[in-house]
């Protein structure tokens, strides 16, 4: 579990890395003197303190983006279908009142039991659900409704029927519109955040992250099976590529961590969702100021100078 100090320290330590310099000035030499500080926290961190991250964001009472919903939201009318082809229960979506604004939320949702699972495919969405989602995102953006996406999968539907229907297009044309949107946007890793699956809702003007949910381009398990051969090296791999909060902070992949009850999410979801509440309502009211346009512009150039190596 990640002590307070640490999470200030990379929160930080990203915000520095992100500062464009001015005038000839020089943020080496503080980004230098974190980073110092956060190896020495470091040396404490385990690769079984990583798995506990994995196992928590999985585990099957952490509260879905339903649960959030119901504790979040008022007057909340879910919409349903693509509009095209049938209405893919792995996405959840709908319009909303939150902290006095009407919102646009979409999000993945897994099952509880073995037939609520089986109905939303455990999270993972095919190009249906895509579609519906992009068709909420394009109604927020017609009424000027701010964009609240909550991401929990352990990835976009891989199967021969997705791929019939366009899986990689429609992910793609939802990176496409969230690019465009001229509304804040606000994306949350609320539990697994895998691979194109979770980055189709996340393109936003703040990409937060609870404190046990991870977040990258491959599970554990799929990474070890191409790296060792053996998906039961899953521990390894994830030690290896970091998909925790404090690593992907570090990274500059999101811009702030959502604390959590102590234990986890389960242990009190009421809880958790008040902590949830006041981190999207905070970045919220920062967006609220910014022109459009700006928004837009600011979008785009952060997920550009994403993985561009200096």
């Amino acid at each position: 579990m990640a002590t307070d100090q640490e999470l200030r320290l990379r929160e930080r330590l990203a915000r520095l890395r992100s500062v464009p310099l001015l005038g000839g000035a020089r943020l080496s030499a503080e980004v230098e003197k974190l980073q110092r500080q956060l190896e020495r926290i470091a040396e404490e961190t385990t690769d079984e303190d990583i798995w506990q991250s994995v196992e928590l964001a999985r585990h099957q009472d952490r509260p879905y983006t339903l649960d959030y919903v119901e504790r979040l939201l008022d007057d909340w009318f879910e919409l349903h279908g693509d509009r095209g082809r049938a209405d893919d229960h792995a996405i959840v979506a709908g319009i909303g009142r939150f902290g006095g604004r009407t919102i646009a939320l979409v999000g993945q949702q897994k099952g509880r039991d073995i037939k609520d699972r089986i109905d939303r495919n455990f999270g993972s969405a095919h190009p249906e659900g895509y579609r519906k989602a992009m068709r909420t995102m394009e109604l927020a953006g017609r009424h000027g409704f701010p964009l609240v996406t909550l991401v929990d999968t352990p990835g976009a539907y891989p199967g021969v029927a997705a791929e019939q229907h366009g899986q990689g297009g429609a992910i793609a044309r939802s990176h496409a519109l969230m690019a465009r949107l001229e509304i804040p946007t606000v994306a949350c890793i609320i539990g697994e955040g895998g691979s194109g699956g979770a980055s189709a809702l996340a393109l936003a003007d703040r990409v937060l992250m609870q404190e046990n949910a991870i977040y990258s381009v491959i599970s554990p398990e799929g990474c070890a099976a191409i790296l060792w051969r053996d998906a039961g090296e899953a521990k390894k791999a994830a030690a290896a590529f970091k998909p925790d909060a404090l690593h992907c902070l570090e990274l500059g992949v999101i811009d702030g961590i959502v604390p959590e009850p102590d234990g986890g999410a389960q242990t009190d979801r009421d809880e958790a969702a008040r902590l949830l509440g006041e981190s999207l309502r905070e970045s919220l009211d920062d967006l609220d100021t910014v022109a459009p346009d700006e928004l837009k512009r600011r979008r785009r150039a952060r997920f550009r100078s994403l993985g561009v190596f200096a």
